[in-house]
């Protein structure tokens, strides 16, 4: 009765209470041929230690490290997390916090938001940051929805360069909408065409990610210098937020509206989950911003305060007036963010971002003196395609048989691109663990 409590006669005293005799018939609504007859096919019971052995081999079948090194990015990034982080985050304070809905009664959760807004706008340059989206392909796609609504036009280019992931999440958002969306496509460069804007009238927004998912660096410039050109916005996304600490910022290049993935800033990997849903725009946009906005301000009696500025959800204003019916509070994941940005610093998070790319300079030469090729001739943060003379296929078997996980093929995603594979280096590598990469790449 460990996680079972109730006794059968708790149980029948309840369904005494509500009329009827037996579980079953609390499910009588449910046609027969939907129901589940008999029992679950479950396997026997095992003791709480039996249980832990489980796990354990269940955990030994999977390529995670430390005994395997891995060489996988693609939205989801390995980095050292400072030791600050983890033992402020796990403070009851915030742990328990509840959303709020009542500011008035959770003032450290709100200066907490007020203090990552700051942060996150210094870090994009934008103007206005919000704290409450899933991750960034949620945001990228409230930040295309922002555009429609902000321009009144129903059309939207998204670079094919975008995670194949994110793209899917808004072609999800935007399918029972009348808003129209195009791909344009990328160089041999790994660059997308910007060229391709001019031909498509009538757009709300172009959106771009860099770095991007092939690592390359977009030019955000000349790309929103195209977009205002054809009255459009300039839509900025991102998988990897740490590059901002060494690359311009996507508001100083031109963007209008940024939404893409804060995980990297404190927040480990975890088996995909949770993220950080990043969403900032200029001020002038402030209105249409979906999510919660936490401003400061003062009290009758002249005390400082933090108060729940804007908050466009269902549960406050009318549902038609809603900017988005599925934003969250992320505060914690926020805090992580904060957290991890305060502890480094502006001199730090340059110094490690630096770092990310130094490393994976290093290793995409040392593959081209192995004999690989780097197809993609474009400047890369963190990530690079890679392929080899006889296909990458066989290497990257190879590489892990000997709990080496060498990046992820790009094939699945990009048909085109069968035979290509996308390599991650952040500052967890060390130079012998890349030497090592290289010459397994070589034997």
């Amino acid at each position: 009765m460990r996680y079972l409590p109730h006794t059968e006669e708790d149980i029948a005293a309840m369904l005494g209470v509500i009329g009827i005799e037996e579980i079953d018939d609390l499910f009588k609504a449910i046609p027969p041929d939907c129901r589940l007859h008999g029992d679950l096919r479950l396997p026997p019971a095992l003791t709480e230690w039996e249980l832990d052995d489980h796990m354990d081999c269940l955990a030994g079948a999977m390529a995670v490290s430390p005994e395997y090194r891995l060489y996988l990015g693609a939205g989801s990034y390995d980095h050292r997390i400072p030791a600050t982080v983890a033992s402020l985050l796990g403070r009851s304070e915030f742990l328990t916090s509840y959303t709020p809905y009542q500011p008035e009664m959770l003032q450290g959760t709100l200066q907490g938001i007020y203090e990552y807004q700051t942060l996150a706008a210094r870090l994009l340059g934008m103007e206005v940051a919000t704290a409450s989206h899933y991750d960034g392909a949620t945001a990228l796609a409230e930040a295309l929805l922002m555009a429609v609504r902000i321009t009144k036009k129903k059309r939207v280019a998204l670079s094919r360069a975008i995670h194949p992931h994110y793209r899917q999440v808004v072609r999800t958002y935007f399918a029972p909408t009348v808003y129209e969306l195009l791909e344009i496509p990328f160089l041999d460069t790994g660059l997308t065409d910007l060229s391709r804007i001019e031909g498509a009238g009538g757009l709300a927004a172009v959106a771009l990610q860099s770095p991007n998912f092939f690592g390359c660096i977009e030019d955000l410039r000349n790309a929103g210098e195209r977009a205002h050109a054809v009255g459009a916005l300039l839509v900025a996304t991102f998988t990897e937020a740490l590059a901002y600490g060494l690359l311009k910022s996507p508001g100083s290049l031109g963007a209008d509206i940024v939404g893409g993935e804060g995980q990297s800033l404190g927040i480990p990997r975890s088996f995909g989950g949770p993220a950080l849903g990043m969403l900032a725009s200029r001020k002038r946009y402030l209105r249409s911003l979906p999510g919660r906005l936490v401003g400061r301000t003062k009290d009758r009696d002249g005390k400082e305060g933090f108060v729940l500025t804007l908050a466009t959800r269902e549960q406050h204003i009318r549902r038609e007036k809603a900017t988005s019916n599925i934003c969250t509070n992320n505060s914690l994941c926020a805090l992580a963010a904060v957290m991890t940005m305060a502890s480094l610093g502006r001199t730090g998070i340059r110094r490690l971002a630096a770092l990310n790319h130094d490393k994976a300079e290093y290793l995409k030469n040392a593959l081209r003196e192995a004999g690989c090729t780097i197809p993609f001739p474009a400047p890369t943060f963190n990530e690079f395609v890679v392929t080899a003379p006889g296909g990458f296929d066989a290497v990257h078997r190879r590489l892990l048989e000997k709990k080496i996980v060498a990046g992820l093929p790009l094939g699945p995603y990009y048909p085109e691109l069968a035979g290509h594979f996308l390599l991650c280096v952040t500052e967890t590598a060390g130079r012998e663990d890349l030497d090592a990469l290289a010459k397994e790449a070589l034997s």
